[in-house]
């Protein structure tokens, strides 16, 4: 009997590509083989298949008018520029930009408009399968875009705006600071979107109609083999002691060696 292919496509629309997995083994063939050049995409992970990529801020405001979503977020930030005060050390780097402060507030627990990414598709696959909640979805997801193709839509975008209000682009960057050491061992980097819009769907508008070239990828990972998989991961180096480099790292890990045999 033969065995299952190893993948198979679920098709091309609108600049978005969903590949189905058959066991989570594959995903080293896939991305090595397959991805001819995958360093021109980051990634992120979700241990669901049907979640929207929204962030935490904008995950409490569904159904919020963008124009609220982004008043609410100008008061919001300033309330924790002013809670943050005195609180970042002695002589604490200067923090330039909105983004800055965002990134510092995501590595705390803020609420924020942000998203993680990783240069590291392992890294990814880890994120998706680390966690154990309920519900859970069949399949855990793997999501993979190209900055680059993102970058050259929003500067489109930004020569046709004319309103005072943030343009509705999609923004990657990786904040030089170092009061974030979990971002340089994860190979982090952050998204952000327009305020309320989840990610697939900016680029499901701007790449309209487009069915041979993608820019966003979903593999979808079956559920089933996650020890097996973060077994092998922990095996590579990837795990919580090296992506968290702090107690919070050291406990996820003494309780993982304790909940997964063999570890």
């Amino acid at each position: 009997m033969s065995r299952p292919k190893r993948w198979k496509s679920k098709g091309l629309t609108d600049g978005v590509w969903t590949l189905q997995l058959s066991s989570w083994k594959y995903f080293h063939d896939y991305v090595t083989q397959q991805m001819l050049d995958y360093s021109h995409y980051v990634w992120r992970g979700d241990r669901c298949d049907n979640r929207p990529l929204l962030p935490s801020f904008d995950r409490n405001h569904i159904g919020t008018s963008r124009s609220t979503i982004e008043k609410r977020l100008n008061e919001h930030l300033r309330v924790f520029k002013e809670a943050a005060r005195g609180r970042r050390g002695i002589n604490p780097p200067e923090m330039k930009t909105d983004n800055d402060w965002w990134a510092l507030g995501q590595h705390h627990g803020l609420f924020t408009p942000l998203l993680d990414w990783t240069h590291s598709a392992f890294v990814a696959l880890f994120f998706a399968f680390e966690k154990v909640k309920r519900p859970q979805t069949r399949n855990r997801s793997v999501y993979a875009i190209s900055p680059n193709s993102c970058l050259s839509q929003s500067k489109k975008i930004m020569k046709a705006h004319k309103d005072p209000s943030r343009p509705d682009i999609t923004e990657f960057f990786s904040p030089m600071q170092d009061e974030n050491s979990r971002l340089v061992n994860q190979g982090g980097l952050f998204s952000r979107c327009t305020a309320g819009k989840p990610l697939e769907q900016w680029v499901t508008e701007h790449w309209s109609g487009h069915t041979k070239s993608g820019v966003m990828l979903r593999i979808l990972v079956p559920d089933s083999g996650r020890l097996e998989c973060l077994r092998t991961l922990n095996k590579m180096n990837i795990n919580y002691l090296t992506l968290f480099p702090d107690l919070y790292g050291a406990s996820n890990y003494t309780n993982t060696v304790n909940t997964i045999p063999k570890y």
